[in-house]
């Protein structure tokens, strides 16, 4: 289910026997450690319904509250920590070739969401039906096929109650355009001209798009992107500090260093020494700008985050656990 990243260290657990996999099981096993005492590195998408109990969820470093009723969306690459077990929780987790041909879009900001009244009602039954079904059918086109749609008909009712019906702005699309470069090449460059030249634009014209967006230049989401997949390796993987600067790009460490302590506030080292403490000592970096997500968040405070959606009372009915596959 885990792995810390593919190219610098082999996955936790059992490799998915097929590309499309989707699966329900319980909150307690995703941990990659007893007691969850360091933060996992998700390597496939996972949407989680607390069903019971309260407590925080740790996604990339920023503190998330839960209680039932309180959904995650949580996307692959991202680090997840829930320490202290004080909340249960059903997981959904897919592959996204499961959604292909089904026009559901994956790259949404939300990450955080309390549902209430008939969107509550609604979720926890075809959670609770997509949990039961994977128990109950065995693997086959049919059953593939039914939990595929039901995934869909899913995640397409959340994204109709996230929808944002305000007129798109041309910065908006100026943004998400380059935000996808980033994502495929910030381990090769942080120089916003290479940006430019591939997306054919100018720097002027990200750099207004960004700060339209974010407020925040477009070198700074660049560095900021850079410093969160720094965070991630040196709080959930093993690998020596200089090989992960190696990997993002950095020649020397020394180099790697001053990126990240200038953009972080405290060196590699100092910043990988914290990630066993209770979350509350964990040194962490400002919190994010929306629109955030497992692209193009940073690192947290720690602070609560919302996601922009009003807090209301949750349901105590818990969805069924269990494991499947379609």
């Amino acid at each position: 289910m885990f792995s810390t990243d593919p190219s610098l260290a082999p996955p936790i657990g059992t490799a998915s026997p097929v590309p499309d996999e989707i699966g329900t099981f319980a909150l307690a096993d995703l941990s990659g450690s007893p007691g969850w005492r360091r933060p996992v590195i998700v390597d496939r998408e996972l949407l989680i319904l607390t069903t019971r109990g309260h407590g925080d969820a740790e996604l990339d470093f920023n503190l998330l509250p839960c209680r039932p009723g309180t959904l995650l969306r949580v996307r692959a690459g991202q680090v997840l920590r829930c320490a202290g077990r004080q909340f249960d929780a059903t997981v959904v987790a897919w592959e996204p070739e499961a959604l292909r041909g089904f026009g559901v879009e994956l790259d949404t900001p939300v990450t955080w969401r309390q549902l209430a009244g008939e969107d509550e009602d609604a979720v926890i039954s075809e959670v609770s039906q997509l949990a039961v079904d994977c128990q109950r059918h065995p693997d086959s086109p049919t059953a593939r096929a039914l939990l595929r749609h039901q995934l869909a008909v899913l995640l397409l009712r959340l994204a109709l109650a996230n929808a944002d019906r305000s007129t798109p702005r041309p910065e908006d699309e100026t943004f998400h355009r380059f935000r996808r470069e980033v994502e495929h090449g910030y381990p090769h460059t942080r120089r916003v001209e290479d940006y430019a030249a591939s997306l054919r634009c100018s720097v002027r014209t990200l750099t207004r798009a960004c700060l339209a967006v974010t407020g925040r230049s477009a070198k700074q989401v660049i560095d900021e992107r850079v410093a969160l997949q720094a965070g991630r390796l040196l709080a959930a993987t093993d690998q020596p500090i200089a090989q992960i600067g190696r990997h993002l790009g950095f020649s020397e460490p020394t180099n790697f260093g001053r990126f990240f302590t200038r953009e972080i506030g405290v060196s590699p080292g100092a910043f990988r020494a914290a990630r066993d403490q209770p979350t509350a000592r964990v040194v962490r970096p400002r919190p994010p700008t929306e629109p955030t997500g497992a692209n193009g968040g940073r690192i947290g405070t720690g602070g609560t985050t919302n996601g922009g959606h009003a807090t209301q009372p949750g349901s105590p009915i818990a969805p069924t656990g269990g494991t499947g596959r379609a």
